[in-house]
């Protein structure tokens, strides 16, 4: 995801850049350029006063790219004594089988079912091996029965129900549910899972009443009585990093933001009717 920003600055302290160039032309096979300083004008703007130097080196090693989007992670061991967290996601679509794929190579998280009242297990199996992004999956996936899959030696349990209150999630032994169907997003409608047995709940989405939080920026302000939490939108984890940086450093009073991605799973590449928000 890629994102412009237009910025008002409460300040613009000097700022020191230290980079190096990458090889453009035979002439500059190696090229560093150290100590750049920008320092404030009378009128605020950033000047230069730059002092390089060049090196340039006759030999060069290009070493060969090789892409691993497909190929299988190593298990990331992050349990240590706090044991196993048990999680149901809700909802297998985009965000669903993501989050059912990194947590299969974690050893500190166990998904223990899958609710989905459009898709069967076989159907999942398929659509979780086969993926047009991130590639096919390395691991195991195995369909038990209609009601169950198995995946890297672990077997899931899979429903089909509509009505979030009625998985039983507590049955299942999961603590944790990851709402990622895009339907339950208030506090009211995802509590529906408390009722199912499960004790918190994680919204994929933005939420209109649930406390949102961005991991790098506001996470430490949680607390354990927060049962219902989202973990807002894809445009929201990519900006409010880079916002919370510049906004300690320099200060924002104001910002314009434009965000640019894919068309989603939900927009239509050709004209029809559409409930969402006229844009």
């Amino acid at each position: 995801m890629a994102f412009s920003s237009l910025l008002r600055s409460t300040a613009t302290p000097a700022v020191e850049v230290s980079s190096r160039l990458a090889d453009f032309s035979p002439s500059l096979r190696s090229s560093k350029v150290s100590s750049v300083k920008f320092q404030t004008s009378t009128f605020g703007a950033a000047i230069p006063d730059v002092s390089s130097s060049l090196q340039t080196s006759e030999h060069r090693h290009i070493q060969p790219i090789r892409a691993t989007a497909t190929e299988s992670p190593p298990t990331v061991k992050k349990s240590g004594n706090r044991g196993t967290i048990k999680v149901g996601i809700n909802g297998f679509g985009r965000i669903g089988r993501l989050v059912l794929r990194v947590a299969s190579f974690r050893d500190d998280i166990d998904v223990v079912a899958v609710n989905d009242p459009f898709v069967d297990a076989q159907y999942m199996a398929y659509m979780f091996k086969y993926d047009s992004t991130h590639g096919v999956f390395t691991g195991t996936i195995n369909v038990v029965d209609k009601s169950t899959l198995e995946i890297n030696g672990k077997q899931i349990k899979i429903t089909n129900k509509r009505d979030p209150a009625e998985i039983p999630w507590g049955d299942f032994g999961a603590d944790y549910v990851v709402e990622s169907s895009g339907v339950f997003t208030t506090v009211d409608k995802a509590s529906a899972h408390v009722k199912g047995g499960a004790k918190k709940v994680v919204i994929s989405a933005p939420s209109a009443d649930a406390p949102m939080f961005v991991v790098g920026v506001n996470e430490g302000s949680y607390k354990p009585s927060m049962d219902i939490v989202s973990n807002a939108s894809c445009t929201t984890n990519c900006l409010a990093p880079l916002a919370k940086v510049v906004h300690e450093e320099f200060g924002i009073k104001e910002g314009l933001m434009t965000t640019v991605h894919a068309t989603t799973a939900t927009q239509k590449p050709v004209d029809g009717p559409s409930m969402k928000d006229w844009r």
